[in-house]
């Protein structure tokens, strides 16, 4: 039997999810309780663009054995990808009232709850990851974004902070900084989190219209032009180009106007 699911799993691979819808069938003819089958059945669906059969196989599988992690977590992939918060936080529910143990879909219910707003729902479970997994810097990430949407900027701050002892090289999280600093109006610290992501990724053209901006705040006008013209030198819309241009003609006349 082990052969079938060997050739089945193969053929997933190579993109064949008829045949291997097929091949996985064919094991139930003996293995009827079989949940791995079934998720896997389920996987060729929702390869293949059938959410529908995906769900129903996904479901048997959750009935069979509903300890399956993987179950729970390919599902609610399906709903994700629908838009279906209701449905997946009710399954995910179910799961962790299953495997309370299980953090990757406490992870995948915070997620869920922050794309249905339910930012208060989504730190209690964050926070329970986070004592349990101190070095999870995902966690962190998250719980950052989400302390940044609820106005608590000084604890979006500690988050993203804490994600630099696993991550320091990462230019997006120096950007997030900057701008959970400029939030919580500590223009000084913002700005050097801003160059800190230019100085780790030179094409991140986000962090240069930031960073010129808070250098024209502080009449940093030399330096905010250079950050301005290298962001327009980036990829980035002809319309946003022209603005820049339009914006710093402007400035340099009334800099000049009053040398």
């Amino acid at each position: 039997m082990s052969g079938k699911i060997d050739k089945a799993i193969e053929l997933y691979k190579k993109g064949n999810y008829k045949e291997a819808i097929d091949t996985f069938s064919s094991v139930l003819e003996t293995e009827k309780d079989n949940a791995e089958i079934y998720n896997n059945i389920a996987l060729c669906y929702a390869q293949s663009g059938d959410f529908e059969k995906a769900e129903k196989n996904y479901l048997k599988a959750q009935e069979l054995n509903p300890k399956l992690a993987e179950v729970y977590i390919n599902l609610s992939d399906i709903y994700y990808q629908n838009r279906d918060m209701h449905n997946g936080i009710g399954l995910l529910t179910t799961g962790i009232n299953e495997i309370p143990d299980n953090m990757v879909l406490r992870h995948y219910l915070a997620r869920f709850y922050m794309e249905d707003a339910r930012l208060d729902l989504a730190v209690d479970e964050l926070e329970n990851i986070l004592d349990k997994q101190p070095e999870n810097y995902d966690a962190y990430y998250d719980l950052g974004k989400v302390h940044f949407e609820l106005g608590n900027y000084q604890c979006a701050i500690e988050n993203f902070e804490n994600i630099l002892e696993f991550k320091d090289e990462n230019p997006l999280i120096y950007y997030y900084l900057g701008q959970a600093y400029e939030a919580n109006n500590e223009i000084d610290k913002a700005l050097s989190n801003y160059l800190k992501s230019i100085a780790h990724n030179e094409a991140f053209h986000p962090a240069y219209k930031k960073a010129a901006i808070l250098f024209l705040a502080r009449g940093d006008w030399e330096d905010a032009r250079e950050y301005f013209h290298d962001y327009c030198e980036m990829d980035i819309p002809q319309e946003e180009k022209n603005k820049i241009h339009e914006l710093i003609e402007r400035i340099e006349k009334k800099y000049n106007g009053q040398k």
